[in-house]
């Protein structure tokens, strides 16, 4: 490729090819890194590469400028194959200012490329970013040019020159610089353009001097890639294979939502969300607002208890239920969905995770709400959980807490995280037509023979079937004999008057539904809504086992790597690396959390060793070992980030040649550094919650 510098001069420029890149974005979280790196992904998804992405951005509104705890950063990994996770290391950091480049360079390896905008690089915001003296200009060996690909760039004062023309405040026109960046790295890798530019032409529309300063920007970024001699090579990393279909770029929130909406159009049932907006699962109320032509309700309630009240209340009158949140609103909704268990309703309750305890790390990603999400009720109220794997996958996650809280009557906790929900990937957006139907077969009439009845005591067998007699009475709590689920009925249908409530109900003689406290029967009711929890392993599929070495259950491997959530990825990732040096592994992912799939005791059993990768302290692998027994081995980080491949990688090869020569188990969590520090960190000074 030729392009042309300055007035008849050419700069030649080679093209290389590579099969995959890591970008990372970072800057103050006023630089607009967010937006790059949205856009960047945008411009690789319509290109066909397949990626993945990290945003990671600070929890408070806006941080003190300059400095560590306020940067932010937008990781995305794209590639000509398959890829499962953001990547563990850059291959490319843009940074915008000191701090962007002190919060990120620990994870950049030798020989990788930096770009800084050198603008910022005062003695003032050097010393907020903790320097004593200017890196750039450090030399000799250790030094950023030594250790790395540098070039620094006065990225402020180009897009400051490039935009002039446009009137704008010397601060309004730095603004841009984002842009610039933009446009210089989207012309390193033969991005398309076109896509930002429209974004660009319709997102500041009623701004035309900020409209026309962006687009200026974004091109005069590209032209600066394209005519100077700082950047001699140009990358290309070809589209990626995929199945034939309609692709689109999606987060795990965006995923989730249309799940919701999928729901209620294959059940027929209006949609009602009730919510309190908390990070990270705000956007899910935002884009079912927008649905109101598929029945989509939403309701912004004054706090959670009030958000998840009106959903049980609306799936009472014959809606699906849905409610959203994260960790710390699952424990102020607790109570109602222990009131959910005993009214035995359909609702659908979001979990976003985020870290914790309290307020915790707002921002960032955890999996620790599994045992708050089995137990986190009083008495006994055992309620199904579902885990979706990728972004993508939260739709179809969403389909199925659906279906079971529809067809078994009762709430269902899906526990998404921060990870998932912000991150994104290419979708296959799905055909209709293929979508499982879920049918709420509500109540329509009579099933029990009242002790009135002139034709007889008679007695029932399920729903509407008898022994004799006509049906002239509604129990509602008379239960299906397969899925054990009590009759759904719309308040105000005919002849089915009824009552439900959070006191304990007759079931041991039929379920009339009358108030008892009759110790019988409370037993009888508190396993029969075990048991009917218990019965949704007889709807799962079987699980899939990946393990290459051999057909199903006569693989070579000896170590099994179980997963759940968002694990899937750097669990699949790590898998790869294992296997091409040579060693047999196993993986299995679970969706199904409460109950496990009927298989899994069988699958556990297989193999010499069981490693469980988990964003908490190992809380599936005290779920495994109480139920199945068998001794499990942890690797256990809570870092508010994505597990890493490659340190994973290393843990599961460490096991497998345990398992080769007999060796004992470990805690492989600490060993991959998880250790207690601390550091300090400057007050915050306003919290999203």
């Amino acid at each position: 490729m030729w392009a042309q510098q300055g007035e008849g001069a050419f700069v030649a420029k080679q093209v290389q090819q590579l099969d995959r890149v890591i970008i990372r974005f970072a800057g103050d979280s006023g630089d607009g890194m967010q937006l790059t790196g949205d856009r960047f992904t945008q411009e690789s998804a319509a290109f066909g590469n397949d990626l993945s992405t990290l945003p990671n951005f600070p929890a408070e509104i806006r941080a003190p400028q300059g400095t560590l705890p306020g940067v932010s950063s937008f990781q995305v990994h794209f590639a000509d194959h398959d890829i499962l996770t953001p990547g563990d290391a850059p291959d490319v950091l843009v940074a915008m200012n000191p701090a962007a480049l002190r919060a990120n360079l620990a994870d950049m390896k030798p020989g990788t490329s930096i770009i800084v905008d050198s603008h910022d690089f005062s003695g003032r915001n050097l010393a907020k970013a903790g320097y004593d003296a200017n890196p750039l200009e450090e030399e000799g060996p250790g030094s950023l040019a030594q250790e790395f690909n540098l070039n620094v760039l006065d990225l402020t004062g180009m897009t400051v020159e490039a935009v002039k023309e446009f009137g704008l405040s010397r601060k309004d026109a730095g603004r841009a610089k984002n842009m610039f960046a933009l446009g210089l790295l989207s012309w390193m890798y033969g991005r398309p353009v076109e896509t930002t530019i429209a974004f660009l032409e319709k997102r500041f529309a009623k701004a035309p001097a900020i409209r026309d300063a962006n687009v200026t920007a974004f091109r005069a970024g590209w032209n600066f890639g394209e005519t100077t001699e700082s950047f001699a090579v140009q990358y290309e990393i070809k589209p990626a294979p995929m199945e034939p279909g309609t692709y689109r770029n999606i987060s795990g929130n965006l995923a989730l939502a249309y799940g919701i909406v999928a729901a209620g159009v294959q059940s027929g049932l209006p949609v009602f969300l009730g919510t309190y907006p908390i990070t990270p699962a705000s956007d899910i109320l935002h884009e079912l607002s927008k649905h109101k032509g598929f029945g989509v309700t939403t309701f912004q309630a004054e706090d959670e208890i009030a958000g998840i009240g009106a959903a049980l209340g609306a799936a009472f009158g014959g809606a699906l239920g849905v409610t959203t949140t994260s960790g710390p609103g699952i424990a102020l909704k607790s109570e109602t969905i222990g009131l959910g268990v005993m009214t035995e309703l359909p609702l659908v309750v979001c979990d976003i995770q985020r870290g914790g305890p309290s307020t915790g790390l707002p921002t960032k990603t955890e999996q620790a709400d599994l045992l708050q999400a089995m137990f986190g009720r009083n008495g006994e109220a055992p309620v199904p959980i579902v885990a979706p794997q990728s972004p993508g996958d939260c739709f179809d996650a969403a389909l199925e807490a659906a279906r079971i809280a529809v067809t078994y009557r009762t709430p269902v906790l899906l526990l998404s995280d921060g990870y998932l929900a912000n991150g994104s990937e290419p979708w296959r957006v799905p055909d209709v037509a293929e979508l499982p139907t879920i049918d709420p077969n509500f109540a329509t009439e009579p099933n029990h023979v009242s002790t009135g009845s002139t034709t007889g005591h008679g007695s029932t067998t399920g729903h509407g079937s008898t022994t004799d007699g006509e049906l002239d009475e509604f129990w509602p709590y008379l239960r299906d004999e397969e899925t054990l689920a009590r009759p759904w009925a719309v308040p105000g249908t005919k002849g089915l008057e009824h009552r439900i409530g959070g006191l304990e109900k007759e079931g041991v003689h039929g379920g009339s539904g009358n108030i008892s406290y009759d110790p019988v029967n409370h037993d009888y009711m508190v396993r029969t809504r075990a048991a009917k929890v218990e019965r949704i392993a007889d709807s799962l599929p079987p699980l899939e086992v990946d393990d290459p070495s051999g057909p199903a259950g006569q693989g070579r491997a000896k170590v099994l790597v179980l997963g759940w959530g968002s694990t899937y990825g750097p669990i699949g990732a790590a898998c790869r690396q294992v296997r091409q040096a040579g060693i047999d592994v196993a993986q299995v992912h679970l969706r199904h959390l409460n109950p496990f799939p009927k298989d899994l005791g069988d699958i556990l059993g297989r193999y010499d060793k069981v490693l469980v990768p988990e964003m908490n302290l190992g809380q599936l692998s005290m779920l495994l070992r109480a139920k199945y027994l068998v001794d499990v081995v942890g690797y256990n980080q809570v870092r508010g980030l994505p597990l890493k491949a490659a340190e994973l990688a290393e843990a599961i090869t460490h096991l497998a040649e345990e398992a080769a020569t007999g060796g004992p188990d470990e805690d492989h969590g600490s060993r991959n550094g998880v250790h207690p520090e601390t550091s300090h960190h400057e007050n915050a000074t306003e919290t999203v919650r």
